[in-house]
């Protein structure tokens, strides 16, 4: 078994990009379009995994953005993403910083969630052991659901 992407679906496919691309640090490495399925298919990878994207033997995120305007509540029931950071204090002050909401803050050096403007979550994860705790993070409340 070989684990290729998981799909998230947007409704505004720009807005999706410049979160994911500009803001949390991902990279489209392919698009497909179909003018028959009305649909636009972006697939992105993390920056370390670009090179393996290439050749589709990294795992991927890919959004599906359906040009018919439909209403998706709750992501469907889809759980979560996750991706793993050399270090999540930095990372989660880039993201703030870009005006993106933790709604979870690392206050265990390990751990933080956000949402992309579908509202679907992101777990971010500190690569190796958790960070000693440290301020704002270890006295930051959630802020939403995440």
């Amino acid at each position: 078994m070989e684990y290729l992407h998981t799909m998230i679906r947007v409704t505004d496919l720009d807005t999706s990009l410049d979160f994911f691309c500009n803001k949390f640090g991902l990279v489209e490495v392919r698009r497909t379009e179909s003018e028959k399925g009305r649909f636009t298919l972006v697939f992105l990878a993390a920056d370390e995994d670009v090179a393996k994207a290439k050749d589709t033997k990294a795992p991927l995120l890919e959004l599906t953005y359906n040009w018919d305007p439909e209403e998706y509540k709750g992501g469907r029931n889809f759980g979560h993403l996750a991706y793993r950071v050399d270090d999540i204090y930095a990372f989660c002050q880039k993201l703030m910083d870009a005006g993106i909401t933790i709604n979870r803050p690392p206050r265990d050096g390990n751990m933080a969630f956000v949402k992309t403007p579908d509202n679907v979550s992101i777990e971010i994860l500190q690569r190796g052991e958790p960070k000693p705790p440290q301020e704002p993070w270890a006295s930051m409340p959630n802020t939403g659901t995440w």
